[in-house]
């Protein structure tokens, strides 16, 4: 797995409506093309999974991987709209709010996102034009 890019890698459950919909949304709004995604089940996904000590079977954490670091849950969704175009920097201003209060309103959200949202059979295809930011 290619870890040294240089573009911010976004792991994701590919399976969760609500993650891919996250997806699509950074997509939308990353007009330099910056973010790299692999979904959290694919092999770079896994062996991510296994580099934070995490367990492979478990798809609860949204992981950006950025300039050699791993961050997590709520800490790597506000780095990745600290980069987005439009007002969505400004939700980066969030930082400042305690980690276990921020990560305890992810867990909420992550604990609930497939009754809430859904759940897909199979993780998401790339259209061909989209293809080249995804990895694994």
């Amino acid at each position: 797995m290619d870890t040294s890019s240089s573009q911010p890698l976004v792991l994701f459950d590919g399976v969760c409506n609500l993650c891919n919909s996250a997806v699509t949304f950074i997509i939308e709004r990353d007009p330099k093309a910056q973010f790299r995604f692999a979904s959290l089940q694919s092999d770079v996904g896994q062996d991510m999974l296994q580099r934070l000590g995490r367990s492979t079977n478990q798809f609860d954490s949204f992981v950006l991987w950025e300039n050699g670091r791993f961050y997590e849950r709520s800490t790597a969704a506000l780095r990745i709209a600290r980069q987005l175009s439009g007002v969505w920097p400004l939700l980066y201003g969030f930082i400042i709010v305690p980690k276990p209060i921020r990560d305890g309103v992810y867990r909420f959200v992550a604990r609930n996102r497939y009754r809430w949202f859904g759940k897909r059979d199979a993780c998401m295809m790339p259209t061909p034009a989209l293809k080249a930011r995804f990895i694994g």
